[in-house]
């Protein structure tokens, strides 16, 4: 395992057929901070596996993030492209208030 210069406070994001995932994540990678999903009691009314759905888990993660004074993450992708769901998220999560 490569050793990080510096360690920046990450958002992870995971994607299933049906479900989006997001979680933010401590600089030492050992605990998470927050974390939103379609998951969540919230968000659960209506289709969970869409575009729409993705960007209201972003939303939901910079509130989260910002409840607990987190302004600014490294976005981690996890391997996905960044388009369809994944960048819904990510633009919803900016236009939330988080910097990446």
């Amino acid at each position: 395992m490569r050793m990080r210069e510096k360690c920046v406070t990450r958002l992870t994001v995971h994607r299933s057929a049906k479900h989006m995932y997001a979680q933010v994540v401590s600089p030492e990678g050992d605990r998470t901070l927050a974390q939103a999903s379609t998951l969540d009691p919230s968000l659960r009314g209506g289709k969970t596996g869409n575009v729409e759905a993705a960007g209201k888990v972003g939303d939901l993660i910079a509130l989260r993030a910002k409840e607990i004074g987190i302004a600014a993450v490294a976005f981690d992708r996890s391997g996905y492209k960044y388009h369809g769901r994944v960048k819904a998220l990510a633009v919803a999560a900016r236009e939330g208030g988080l910097e990446f």
